[in-house]
């Protein structure tokens, strides 16, 4: 029943004016500029969390739109070095022209990857659909080789491969695999993916599993309580967890602005009570922070992709001094 008049809140929103989405939308993005994603980290760092920025939009038509990512992330480069911010970067490799030009994209992201290691950054290369799978573990694989070893992938373990992926990388990358494990948010053919909520959360599960016992660093992003209780059961088993040392034999040393080993991972404006339980617990919680003139799409996508999130708009409107991030 809460699911039906979930899906009904959120069918809703999707069809009223521009203007109303946003005022849903300011929960979940910091703004459409640079500023307004400082100001939300500068409030949630008291908090205890750190930070992904991800400039929102992807899969451009032209290389002439990724000079304007490229541009754009080397301002928030700056801006995280100018205000002191814990953070990393999250980008989208079809955003940097994947699908148009593979050579030019890597250079863009080289670009990229090399600004943020001068500053001792992290660059998370965000997963997109089945399309780009193999291309952007290639990506990461190759600018490893070229000695950047501050960028990682996210695998998604809805996807029948991601086990296969894990121990592709265990090989090639040893124990500077740094992952973000997530369920996934694109829906795959069932061809090439589980799509039984269940059954997502039992490959996710197993992917943590593996991703810790291969000694790479496992960042967990998700808002499933049974993932996240299982990623504590995990940790725990390792004699993993806050303030401890990683005890894995097989562990790269911890990186500045890392976790010991791992990390929890949440999206901005989502399960905000679990994520600073999480903190005051210890864990290094890490937010999501998107940002960007594509606001209003992004915003779209995910009402399509979570369309559970219809009781929180509700929980908006009926109190809204809840609506607490």
């Amino acid at each position: 029943m809460v699911g039906l008049f979930s899906r009904a809140i959120v069918a809703t929103t999707m069809k009223m004016p521009k203007w109303f989405v946003g005022w849903v939308s300011k929960r979940y993005v910091a703004g459409p500029d640079l500023d307004g994603a400082v100001k939300v980290m500068k409030r949630l760092q008291s908090e205890g969390a750190c930070f992904t920025i991800d400039v929102l939009g992807e899969e451009i038509s032209s290389m002439q739109e990724a000079e304007y990512f490229l541009s754009e992330y080397v301002n928030v480069i700056s801006a995280i070095s100018d205000n002191k911010l814990d953070a990393n970067l999250s980008i989208k490799p079809t955003a940097f022209g994947l699908l148009i030009d593979k050579k030019a994209a890597m250079k863009n992201i080289e670009k990229l990857v090399s600004l943020a290691n001068e500053h001792d950054m992290f660059v998370r290369l965000d997963m997109e659909d089945h399309r780009v799978t193999s291309d952007t573990i290639q990506v990461v694989i190759d600018l490893h080789e070229k000695g950047f070893t501050n960028v990682g992938t996210v695998l998604q373990g809805r996807l029948f491969r991601t086990i296969d992926d894990i121990n592709k990388l265990e090989k090639v990358l040893a124990t500077k695999a740094d992952y973000r494990i997530c369920k996934g948010i694109y829906l795959e053919s069932e061809s090439i993916s589980h799509t039984k909520n269940s059954k997502i959360v039992e490959a996710t599960n197993s992917c943590i599993d593996r991703m810790l016992d291969a000694g790479a660093y496992t960042a967990i992003a998700s808002h499933d309580i049974p993932v996240i209780e299982h990623a504590l059961s995990s940790l725990k088993a390792r004699n993993m967890g806050p303030n401890i040392a990683d005890p894995r034999s097989n562990a790269s040393p911890q990186r500045h602005h890392k976790g010991p080993g791992y990390e929890f991972q949440m999206l901005l404006g989502v399960r905000g009570p679990m994520r600073r339980k999480l903190s005051k617990q210890g864990h290094r919680t890490r937010v999501y922070i998107p940002y960007g003139e594509k606001w209003y799409e992004y915003s779209i996508r995910r009402l399509q992709e979570n369309p559970t999130i219809g009781t929180q708009i509700a929980k908006a409107f009926i109190m809204p001094w809840t609506n607490r991030p």
